[in-house]
């Protein structure tokens, strides 16, 4: 069985739709080898990918071949997640420092307030 690594992408869920999937492949969000993989390179079983979800680096690995989108239940029978834990420990403490809180009461920013806050974060 050959399966497009767009398709492949797509059908164990790592991104929404198949159009996503091309995207990054086109950008270079998808390297295999260190070599940035096109949307069209065939998937082989045992095969390792490098994929760069908006500020996540996960490594994943083939582990079997699908053409269509699964349950997510069972996308562990087809992908190995060899992302070490310090990556996702990374993405939580930079969510958990990104939050803002306002007091009770005060209601939604105002334009100006936006942009200052805004300017803050960046």
């Amino acid at each position: 069985m050959e399966v497009r690594l767009d398709k492949w992408l797509w059908a164990v869920r790592l991104y929404k739709t198949r159009a996503i999937a091309t995207d990054a492949c086109r950008l270079g969000k998808i390297t295999c080898n260190g070599i940035i993989a096109k949307a069209s390179k065939e998937v082989k079983v045992g095969d390792k990918y490098d994929v760069n979800i908006d500020q996540l680096h996960k490594t994943i690995e083939v582990v079997g071949l699908l053409n269509n989108r699964i349950p997510a239940k069972l996308v562990e029978n087809y992908m190995k997640d060899l992302t070490p834990k310090e990556e996702y420990e990374r993405i939580e403490f930079a969510r958990k420092f990104a939050f803002e809180k306002r007091d009770r009461g005060t209601g939604r920013p105002t334009k100006r307030e936006r942009r200052d806050i805004e300017d803050f974060k960046d």
